[in-house]
């Protein structure tokens, strides 16, 4: 019996047009050509249902005929690269980004990116939150001279599209249609279930500046060269209500 190499059984799992490689038999020693094909028409399927359930937003905006079509497109080009399911899709705001038959909803990636951070956030590890007292307690030059150490749930997303808007108006009941507006969003996992977060200006250099280890006062710098009335107060309580500070560092 021929050997099939991985790299050919690959590639003609995900080609419907390619026959079953020669050489590829089944159990009782037959070409496998009939059983090849349902078998690679399981897996098309279990990968399209895969990112069905990853992107549900993203799915729910393009319908299930579109997102069926485009999600089995990405996984000819994109197949896995490991058996950890959990993160498949981390190609698709690009992937989508790159097909112009979508390139009138501009969005779409972004609402992808958003679906991956929250997504990444769920399956990251725990972390002890700081209390919140440990920066209350601390006097206005000690808190801008602080750094902050964060939970790895936390993600921020950054679209010149309103993508929390639109994430909420098809996520929760009741919520206003979007605006045409650039929004910055926060991800944090206060409990169990990540949340996003709508940023003011300015909010998401200040996160960025803190995550990239400036400490609070320099971070207000970025944040205020972004716009200069920002007030860090709503970040840092979006921050501390979302268990994303983990501890107080040195001063720099």
């Amino acid at each position: 019996m021929t050997t099939v190499s991985q790299s050919l059984f690959r590639q003609a799992l995900l080609a419907p047009d390619r026959a079953a490689p020669d050489g590829l038999r089944d159990s009782d020693g037959h070409p496998a050509g009939a059983r090849f094909d349902v078998y690679r028409n399981n897996v098309v399927v279990s990968l399209v249902e895969a990112l069905h359930a990853g992107f549900p937003v993203l799915a729910k905006l393009l319908g299930k005929e579109n997102m069926d079509g485009m999600a089995r497109m990405f996984v000819r080009v994109h197949p896995p690269s490991s058996s950890l399911m959990m993160f498949y899709g981390e190609a698709l705001p690009d992937f989508i980004a790159s097909l112009p038959q979508l390139s009138h909803l501009g969005y779409l990636p972004d609402i992808a990116r958003l679906e991956l951070a929250l997504r990444h956030a769920y399956h990251a590890a725990d972390a002890s939150p700081v209390a919140s007292e440990s920066l209350a307690s601390l006097s206005p030059e000690d808190l801008l001279a602080t750094r902050l150490t964060f939970a790895p749930s936390v993600r921020l997303v950054r679209s010149p599209w309103p993508i929390y808007d639109i994430w909420r108006y098809n996520t929760r009941a009741g919520a206003p249609k979007p605006t045409p507006t650039a929004q910055d969003v926060l991800v944090t996992r206060a409990e169990f279930d990540p949340l996003p977060a709508l940023l003011p200006p300015g909010g998401h250099a200040w996160v960025q500046a803190l995550l990239q280890d400036h400490s609070i006062g320099k971070a207000l710098d970025f944040a205020q060269q972004d716009a200069a009335d920002f007030d860090m107060t709503g970040p840092l309580t979006l921050l501390l209500t979302g268990n994303a500070i983990t501890s107080l560092k040195d001063k720099d």
